[in-house]
């Protein structure tokens, strides 16, 4: 199966706490093309307690099976990066997955442990997604199952007994044995 690896570093914004008694807020806001030199979990910039952070690089995988995806994401009006973190610590958070398919986004948004954000695609992403669902892309008709008409008079179809008959409740009921 065909497939495209980018590799693209990712940044984050750490917000400060809105009372005393929570916790700052990391949130995913930007993939970069290329990967930075800059090591992971770097702090860059803070300015009145936000902090803007580096989380490091991760393979942005694209497979040819996953093209009719990419193809709804591109077309959606907004084309995005789906980040997937774990850990709030920004000093400790690890990149877990990278993806431009909406649906496996969605369903890495389901787990309550990571941090699940949509960043903006940058063109150049954009413009080496378009060209691998162009190249790749194969539309697969749909086709209704029809099914077979119901026969009523038909005997009823029955599974297999794992029983043999004179093991049964009903066998042992006749010969004096109490169940």
């Amino acid at each position: 199966m065909p497939q495209h690896v980018l590799r693209l570093g990712v940044l984050a914004i750490r917000r400060p706490p809105v009372t005393r008694w929570g916790k700052g807020e990391l949130q995913p806001t930007a993939v970069l093309t290329p990967e930075p030199r800059t090591p992971a979990n770097t702090l860059l910039i803070s300015e009145d307690g936000v902090e803007t952070w580096y989380l490091g690089g991760r393979d942005l995988i694209l497979w040819s099976g996953d093209t009719g995806h990419h193809r709804d994401n591109l077309q959606s009006g907004r084309p995005s990066i789906w980040v997937a973190l774990r850990g709030a610590d920004p000093a400790r958070a690890r990149l877990v997955c990278l993806t431009a398919d909406p649906y496996e986004g969605e369903g890495l948004a389901s787990d309550l442990d990571l941090i699940v954000a949509a960043v903006p695609m940058p063109p150049a992403v954009q413009a080496t997604v378009q060209h691998f669902v162009a190249t790749h892309h194969v539309e697969i008709p749909f086709k209704k199952r029809k099914r077979l008409p119901n026969d009523p008079n038909a005997l009823i179809a029955r599974g297999p007994r794992v029983l043999r008959p004179e093991d049964s409740w009903q066998a042992r009921k006749g010969k004096g044995l109490d169940l």
